[in-house]
């Protein structure tokens, strides 16, 4: 059999895909080392921050609009709640980029957005505690997502189209052409046109076509603090990002009694992908407990914390885009620890690169070619 599209990788933006492709009536195959929703790729740890008022640049504003306009057609489709409407605040000096992207993206696009200055943001949210040159942009419709059953209701949606899945089959290599053969541990595959969604394993299966993209596979870490529901809960506290001039930092409220949730966004170590990643160790805990007591001082003990891992371009832009000299296989890496959030949007965009060559997404952020120019 000649499939009309596989997707290798049905993480967060392959599983998006392999739904929107069904939809449109392909005969889609969605391929996967694990079993989604797991633990090896970027999309567990139960919760990911969606925003409007974009930090990293405005360009991104009407893409992430869109996930929003996605995400809550899901909850409709599946009768699930996907979104928590909690609110996200971000943190740092007036002056910082960050926070003046925040700003502008939010007047450039008549985003709900307020202003509070330390002295406010602690009266706000007594929970706080911020020195007296920061303030906190707080934007009241942005919130969190649950990842995991994000990623289960797309994945029952896909199934229930007509995609095939198979889990628990790694590919190995890829063979272009005008059709694609795509070799696992188990079978030969072959698809008119090939989707990689492959996060961290995304740069070595390109290999194997003699092509080189700059994504990085980064180990992370986040923790869980116990906290005082009455501060921290997810009716009170808002989800978080902090911007400091040499680091930053996002974290969650207490969502369904869990504890303070923060991970570190910024540093973070290489890593073969292939390679057991180094559990949570007690050295982890050290920065994230700095950062909680300065600003959260009132958060209980440590829980316990995770790893997981990013894919990191060097503008920490994402790529989605044809690979060179193959039309008919897309690329989707490199969402730089931002991504989760888009994946949505990126499903309908790269379903629409398949069917249609375009997509009415602006792209051009993202094309891979930007790094060759360099």
């Amino acid at each position: 059999m000649i499939y009309d599209v596989i997707v290798i990788g049905a993480g967060s933006m392959g599983i998006a895909a392999g739904y929107y492709l069904a939809k449109s009536g392909k005969n889609v195959l969605m391929l996967d080392a694990f079993d989604p929703p797991h633990e090896e790729g970027s999309h567990h740890g139960e919760t990911r921050i969606i925003r409007f008022a974009y930090g990293e640049g405005a360009s991104y504003v009407p893409f992430v609009k869109r996930a929003g306009e996605l995400w809550k057609e899901l909850e409709t489709l599946t009768d699930e709640t996907l979104f928590l409407q909690t609110g996200v605040m971000n943190v740092g000096e007036e002056n910082h980029s960050f926070i003046q992207n925040v700003k502008a993206s939010a007047k450039l696009y008549d985003l709900a957005l307020e202003q509070y200055s330390a002295a406010e943001a602690k009266e706000k949210w007594p929970g706080l505690s911020l020195p007296d040159h920061y303030v906190a942009c707080f934007e009241p419709t942005a919130g969190v997502l649950r990842v995991e059953a994000c990623i289960r209701a797309y994945r029952k949606l896909a199934l229930e189209a007509g995609a095939t899945l198979h889990t628990n089959e790694k590919v190995q290599s890829i063979k272009a052409g005008s059709v694609v053969r795509v070799q696992t541990a188990k079978n030969v595959y072959e698809a008119k046109q090939l989707i990689v969604t492959a996060g961290a394993w995304a740069t070595e299966l390109l290999q194997t076509l003699d092509i080189t993209i700059p994504v990085t596979p980064t180990r992370k870490t986040f923790a869980w603090f116990e906290a005082d529901e009455q501060l921290y809960g997810e009716d009170i506290f808002p989800a978080y990002c902090f911007e400091f001039a040499d680091s930053s930092y996002y974290g969650f409220p207490s969502i369904d009694g869990a504890g303070l949730k923060l991970g570190r966004h910024d540093g973070g170590e290489a890593i073969n992908p292939n390679a057991p990643l180094r559990p949570f160790a007690e050295h982890d805990a050290v920065d994230l407990q700095n950062f909680i007591q300065r600003f959260m001082p009132q958060h209980g003990a440590l829980k316990y914390g995770k790893t997981c891992k990013y894919s990191m371009t060097p503008d920490e832009d994402f790529i989605i885009d044809f690979l060179p000299k193959h039309q008919n296989i897309v690329i989707a890496a490199g969402f730089s620890g931002h991504g989760f959030k888009f994946s949505s949007a990126v499903g309908e965009v790269l379903a629409d690169l398949v069917l249609n060559g375009k997509s009415k997404q602006d792209l051009s952020l993202f094309k891979v070619s930007r790094f060759h120019a360099q």
